[in-house]
């Protein structure tokens, strides 16, 4: 019988995980009815996967905003939530032309899918999932790079996390408790690597110094790589508007902030804003490249696809839905317009006129997974990190914080980052992701650093040519890598 007929076997209750029920794809068993829509991760053309790309990433955006556009402690208040999984979603089929068991269950409150191939390697690959939302409902996603995974012998494993919400300690364990259950069900695999996307990322960067004899080696994708930071971000791009627009800010901003503040801001930056900008607004573009990475290509083109949304996120009370005080502060930041050093008198005029925030004591945690858990760049293995530059959610500057911590930890060594000409976040093709996770376990096997993007030379990064080594045809809105 081939892989993608469907073969089920109800393993019921298992020894030592309580109620937990796990089904596994195995060679023996009945036939299901056919199913007649691709199942959960059967690949589709390309442009459906790219239809269906965009479709998760707006999904992700608006969850995303979502959570930050919660005000206060609202998410600590009341009852815990009531999270749970869909298990009849749970189930998915093999893809075309490959043979694989695959097991799928819930196990201390996540739901999980676990995938070995026949020819199996002896390898895992762990994936994190980015951020769902705060809705109750649990989901599972599989990575994108799983045809290759699967048809080059590696196993794969993800989980839904027992959370919702951007709660990073949640999916750093419940991720290395999926590891741990791959052991009793399939068994100790050769080595484990470790990857995922935004949030996912986030958790990637967490997990392998959390735990830093499990993991081989890592490959976190457009991920939230400098921790808090994300956070300020958001609120530097508020209060420099604000500044910017003549119109005085609050922090926490007020709960009509996108009704009664936001319109008379961005009136004030140009008649069309994003798109055209006045001296105002295009002194904010120059502020927000300078904090999303500097001088790069094609940045005009990104801060007109991300302007409207920058307003959305990070105006709360800034704690995140996680912590337990304001995790959010400028208190020290020094905002420019240009790429001189030296402050000019508009930009000194503008650091004078911005509101600043500090954050709670008990906002930010230096260790550990408390909060919005740090990244130390402490690097205990290998790390292949991707990153688009045209990202203004998730920012390019979160690699280039990580670099600088992995030099300042003695761990540069340890670190490779590449940069992909997208404007979107997680804009990869599946293409790139493959080769960098190739490049990564050759690294591991063979001692082979990979190539990778000089992220912390200003001089690379404005290079028009920047990002084109990695990056495969095809990504919107840039000029051609090719004379």
């Amino acid at each position: 019988m081939s892989s993608s007929a469907a073969r089920d076997r109800w393993y019921g209750s298992l020894p030592g995980v309580g109620n937990e029920r796990v089904s596994a794809e195995a060679a023996k068993g009945g036939r299901r009815k056919a199913l007649t829509s691709p199942a959960p991760g059967t690949r589709l053309p390309h442009h459906k996967e790219d239809v269906m790309a965009k479709r998760l990433a707006l999904a992700t955006l608006l969850g995303f905003l979502g959570l930050l556009a919660l005000g206060g402690n609202t998410a600590l208040a009341g009852p815990p939530p009531a999270y749970f999984v869909d298990e009849s979603k749970l189930p998915f089929a093999a893809l075309p032309d490959t043979s694989t068991t695959r097991y799928w269950g819930v196990h201390g409150g996540a739901g999980y899918r676990i995938e070995v191939p026949d020819n199996w390697n002896g390898d895992l690959v762990l994936y994190a999932h980015g951020f769902r939302g705060t809705g109750l409902e649990l989901t599972v996603s599989n990575p994108r790079i799983r045809e290759y995974l699967v048809t080059n012998g590696y196993a794969w494993a993800a989980s839904s996390y027992s959370k919702n919400g951007y709660d990073v300690r949640q999916g750093v364990k419940d991720t290395h408790a999926l590891g741990e259950r791959f052991n009793g069900l399939v068994g100790h695999p050769r080595r484990k690597f470790l990857t995922g996307h935004s949030m996912g990322g986030h958790i990637t960067g967490v997990a392998i110094e959390q735990y830093p004899q499990a993991y081989a080696a890592a490959l976190p994708m457009c991920g939230v790589m400098g921790d808090n930071e994300l956070f300020d971000y958001f609120l530097d791009f508020n209060l420099v508007a604000q500044a910017l627009a003549g119109v005085p800010a609050q922090f926490p901003f007020p709960a009509n902030y996108q009704t009664a503040v936001v319109p008379g801001v961005k009136g004030a930056l140009g008649p069309a804003y994003p798109f055209v900008l006045n001296a105002q607004g295009l002194a904010l573009a120059g502020v927000t490249q300078n904090i999303s990475g500097g001088p790069r290509p094609a940045f005009a083109t990104s801060f007109a696809a991300w302007g409207n949304f920058l307003f959305t996120v990070g105006v709360t009370g800034g704690d995140i839905g996680v912590a337990p005080g304001n995790v959010q502060d400028n208190s020290d930041t020094i905002y420019q317009i240009d790429s001189n050093p030296a402050l000019s008198s508009a930009e000194i005029a503008l650091n004078a006129a911005v509101l600043r925030v500090t954050q709670d004591p008990q906002g930010r945690h230096p260790n550990g997974l408390a909060n919005i858990p740090p990244i130390s760049g402490r690097l205990p293995i290998p790390v292949l990190s991707l990153h688009t530059i045209g990202d203004l959610f998730v920012p390019f500057s979160m690699e280039q914080i990580y670099a600088r911590r992995a030099a300042a930890e003695g761990a540069a060594d340890l670190l490779v980052t590449r940069a992909i000409r997208d404007h979107g976040h997680c804009g990869f093709a599946v293409q790139e992701e493959a080769a960098a996770f190739a490049d990564l376990v050759n690294w591991v096997t063979n001692g082979v650093t990979p190539a990778g993007d000089d992220i912390l030379n200003p001089a690379a990064v404005a290079d028009p040519k920047f990002g084109c080594q990695f990056s495969v045809p095809g990504h919107a809105s840039f000029d051609s890598c090719t004379p």
